[in-house]
């Protein structure tokens, strides 16, 4: 099985789109493929046309359950997209995997165990990562063998490219493995003369690690993605198909010639660094600050500020989520018999939501209801099943 995570930190460079389109080809080439949204935003799913309100379960709760009782296999969130074509949906609580799993031995590992254990019947597997460098990023590194880094063919291309792989130097390190770096030009408009320059400096300078194949800018990508179909489905003749194809191809034939990917040695010697130290080495490497948050003391409100999740202040119990595409968010429990009346009020701009109970000694069970969708609170991890088959999350309040 390859494992191929489709990585950029620079937003707009067409990464999504080459995830799915790049599964499809290799699905269409009678390939058993997996694409699997590691991003939160969960636009695999938009642009595939998998109706967000009938996906129960995404990849989130996959991982997540790896810590819990009961575990949710793989293959019950996988939606078949096409022949030889299944995709593992995201969703907005895939934000709060790096909280959630904060303490816990071998998290980074997590992806990577449900792709070695669950994921075998597949030839290829396409990760869509997000485009920042944290706990998702390492887990889809750590499961991968191959990354893709779809580079636009524009003023900032250069600059982005060298940070990009200067931060992938410090990821590699710290996976304790050797990853097959492939830069593939994207949205490339041939009629610009600086789309022309900045291919033709990518060549010169990246040749080692440059795909013969170029995702030439077509609006014909743009419409399939619009009606939720890949580009083999929506216009099988269309230059963008034709070149999707040839990097289906170039990836296809590579594989014949591949070096070996990780050695014994490197496996035995090298130890694999926690998310967040890899994310403050790889933040000093490129001359970013990393977000340390100095908290402050004696505020309640300060206090809910700086954590998700639910936490007893004082005489009361605070409940704080992050939702930024919410517009109400409520809370039900066996505290106000399981009726959301109980709202979560925004916080600014920030997608953050949050309430205040006061709620006497004992156990309780509670969901949120996030815009008329019941769901578990997605930053506590203390979790049961129902009777319906899903997750309530637990309060002991002392």
């Amino acid at each position: 099985m390859r494992c191929i995570a489709v990585i950029n930190q620079k937003g707009g460079c067409g990464k999504t789109t080459i995830s799915m389109n790049l599964a499809a080809c290799l699905a269409a080439q009678g390939n058993r493929t997996l694409l699997v949204d590691m991003d939160p935003q969960n636009h695999c799913a938009v642009g595939l046309a998998v109706p967000e309100e009938q996906i129960d379960h995404n990849i989130y709760d996959v991982l997540i359950s790896a810590h819990a009782e009961n575990k949710i296999p793989l293959k019950n969130i996988v939606w078949q997209i096409a022949q030889n074509f299944d995709l593992a949906p995201s969703g907005i609580e895939l934000a709060a995997l790096e909280p959630q799993l904060s303490g816990k031995d071998r998290r980074e590992d997590c992806l990577r165990d449900v792709m070695m254990n669950e994921a075998t019947g597949y030839d290829y597997v396409i990760i869509d990562c997000p485009p920042s460098v944290g706990l998702i990023t390492f887990n889809a590194l750590r499961a991968a063998n191959e990354v893709l880094i779809p580079v636009e063919t524009g003023y900032f291309a250069l600059h982005g490219l060298t940070r990009q792989l200067e931060t992938l130097k410090v990821l590699e390190q710290q996976c304790s493995q050797k990853i097959s770096i492939r830069v593939l030009a994207s949205m490339y408009d041939v009629r610009t003369k600086l789309a022309r320059e900045v291919l033709s400096e990518l060549r010169k300078n990246h040749s080692a690690d440059m795909l013969k194949a170029v995702i030439n800018f077509n609006t014909k990508l743009k419409e399939a993605a619009s009606f939720g179909q890949p580009i083999t489905e929506y216009d099988p003749s269309s230059k963008g198909m034709k070149d999707f194809m040839a990097l289906a191809d170039e990836l296809t034939e590579s594989a014949e010639t591949e070096v070996q990917i990780q050695s014994v040695e490197t496996q035995l010697m090298a130890i694999s660094k926690s998310a967040n130290e890899l994310l403050n080495e790889s933040n000093r490497l490129i001359g970013a600050k990393p977000p340390v948050k100095e908290l402050k003391e004696n505020s309640i409100q300060s206090k809910i500020d700086n954590f998700y999740g639910v936490k007893q202040l004082n005489e009361s119990i605070h409940f704080v989520a992050l939702y930024p595409k919410a517009e109400e968010v409520a809370i039900a429990g066996d505290f106000n018999n399981w009726v959301p009346e109980t709202k979560l009020k925004a916080i600014g701009q920030t997608g953050k939501w949050a309430c205040e109970l006061p709620l006497s000694s004992g156990t309780y069970q509670y969901r949120y209801v996030v815009d008329g969708r019941w769901q578990q609170d997605p930053y506590n991890a203390s979790i049961t099943t129902n009777e319906f088959g899903e997750y309530n999350s637990l309060l002991e309040v002392k």
